[in-house]
């Protein structure tokens, strides 16, 4: 797997592999560099056993609190 595909920010496009939901977090395996993305809910649920496994944990769950900025009114 190329680091930029595990460093880019993760889109709509990018599903959770537990329910389908968008991901939010995105867990590198260092046995296999296996990469595999979650929900926020998923995550969380996985994230004690799988934590220990991970190269690397990407966690955008922070965005789930941003507000959007208004729209303008042209």
């Amino acid at each position: 797997m190329s680091t930029a595909v595990a460093d880019r920010e993760l889109t709509a496009m990018d599903r959770c592999d537990s329910c389908g939901a968008q991901a939010y977090v995105r867990v590198v395996l260092e046995s296999s560099g296996g990469e595999l993305a979650f929900c926020a809910h998923h995550a969380r649920k996985v994230e004690a056993r799988l934590r220990p496994l991970a190269a690397s944990w990407q966690d955008e769950t922070d965005r789930l609190r941003e507000t959007p900025a208004a729209a303008s009114e042209d």
